[in-house]
């Protein structure tokens, strides 16, 4: 599953894989242009893996899809009210304002999200999210307001799955695109036990 593209000034890409056995995975993605102002991502592990995570995972997907404008929070309540009785996800989201130069970001579960620089030692995590613990659609605890920080040129921002080693911040080439960035991530810290997902995403200054 690879797939790329750019809304204002946020160039983005996606690449994940199952689990090495199987043929379907349960850690899907999001990337949604809203009206032109801003872009949506997010990534959904469904618990697990298999046709199951991957349903759950998929119905979660569409629900945000179908409703990409409304607060992150709402969002995660709305998902967790339509996938009681499916095995349940872990989910983080993340909106760029591309006018105020925000990210705002909140999740619930182990979908890590970190905004990641260049700096003159390699790479600095600037910012990571603050992720609830629980699974949507079974339990969850109240959801704190998503969390807003500014975001600049040159930031990268990384939504990954459990299926991707912590240590991915040693392989991240900044002089490269977002989709070779997505790629290497996943071809050297995708883990062979479990599906794997990671969504990069490059603020590039200026809309073309």
């Amino acid at each position: 599953m690879h797939e790329n593209g750019r809304f204002g000034p946020i160039e983005w890409a996606r690449a994940g894989r199952p689990l090495p056995s199987e043929y379907t995975s349960g850690d899907r993605s999001l990337a949604v242009d809203i009206d032109g102002t801003a872009a949506l991502f997010g990534v959904v592990d469904g618990l697990g893996h298999g046709p199951d995570a991957a349903a759950a995972a998929l119905r979660a997907v569409d629900a945000i899809k179908h409703s990409s404008a409304e607060r992150l929070e709402v969002l995660i309540q709305l998902c967790h009210r339509l996938l009681e009785g499916t095995r349940g996800v872990a989910m983080t989201l993340a909106r760029v304002d591309f006018a105020a130069n925000t990210l705002t970001w909140t999740g619930v579960g182990n979908v890590t999200a970190d905004l990641v620089v260049k700096s003159p030692t390699g790479v600095q995590i600037r910012s990571s999210a603050r992720l609830t613990a629980g699974i949507v659609g079974y339990r969850i605890p109240e959801i704190r307001p998503a969390q807003v920080i500014s975001i600049r040129p040159g930031d990268l921002l990384v939504i990954s799955t459990d299926g991707i080693a912590e240590n991915y911040l040693d392989h991240i080439d900044f002089s490269t695109t977002a989709v070779v960035i997505a790629e290497e991530l996943l071809g050297k810290d995708a883990k062979e036990t479990d599906d794997a997902m990671v969504l990069t995403a490059r603020h590039r200054g200026v809309s073309t």
